[in-house]
């Protein structure tokens, strides 16, 4: 037995929690990676964006991830925000205010934005103007995005944005060494802590952005049958 284990009996148990804790981080940040990408493909294919897709780093930090969905994110906004100020401006008020207007049935909110992005583009597929509605006409897109890169930007800034994607696939010792640079209690406590303050609203955030884009995909995959 090592004098680490004799001097803090609980440490084992709190390196299993920061295991789980980090496999629960990692699973969220997979999935918004995975909605990103299904949202760009949406934007490169029906709007003309050109935004290229992201992918995880494996050796990479948990910032350095964090970072990769804000910046694909924030070009995800810049590009809507693009097109709304160019509608704005191709467009008469009243046609531009009809996507605006809670009163509006959706499907007519719909039709009308198709014509506007022909409008706009030049030409329009089936879905754009579904696409259009979705995440300009609506603000649960932009909240659930503001929000999800708010919670990202806190945690690379944590004390988690230092750690290792892939640093738990490696030996115990490394682990410590990697994520806490020792053993001492008061090291692991600070990491769990960390983790289980932030887990719990990125998680919420994650599956609210997961389910917003699953209604932006449904969308596609409805107007390409």
């Amino acid at each position: 037995m090592k004098l680490s284990d004799l001097l803090y009996p609980n440490n084992p148990k709190r390196l299993q929690d920061v295991i789980d804790l980090h496999q629960q981080l990692l699973a969220c940040m997979e999935l918004n990676f995975k909605a990103t990408n299904e949202l760009i493909g949406a934007l490169n294919a029906h709007l003309g964006a050109k935004i290229i897709h992201i992918k995880i780093k494996e050796e990479g930090t948990i910032k350095e991830n964090c970072d990769t969905i804000i910046q694909a994110m924030n070009d995800i906004q810049q590009k809507l925000g693009n097109f709304d100020k160019e509608m704005k401006e191709k467009l008469d008020p009243v046609m531009y205010q009809k996507l605006y207007d809670i009163k509006q049935p959706e499907l007519a909110k719909i039709a009308t934005a198709h014509k506007i992005v022909s409008i706009v583009l030049g030409e329009s597929t089936a879905t754009a103007g579904a696409i259009v509605v979705k995440l300009i006409g609506s603000t649960i897109i932009k909240v659930t995005v503001n929000k999800l890169v708010a919670l990202l930007a806190q945690i690379g800034l944590s004390v988690l944005g230092g750690i290792g994607i892939s640093v738990l696939g490696l030996g115990i010792e490394i682990i410590l060494h990697a994520i806490l640079g020792a053993v001492e209690r008061d090291h692991l406590l600070a990491c769990i802590q960390s983790y289980e303050q932030h887990l719990a609203e990125f998680k919420e955030a994650s599956e609210t952005y997961q389910c917003a884009i699953n209604e932006v995909s449904a969308l596609v995959k409805d107007k390409a049958e």
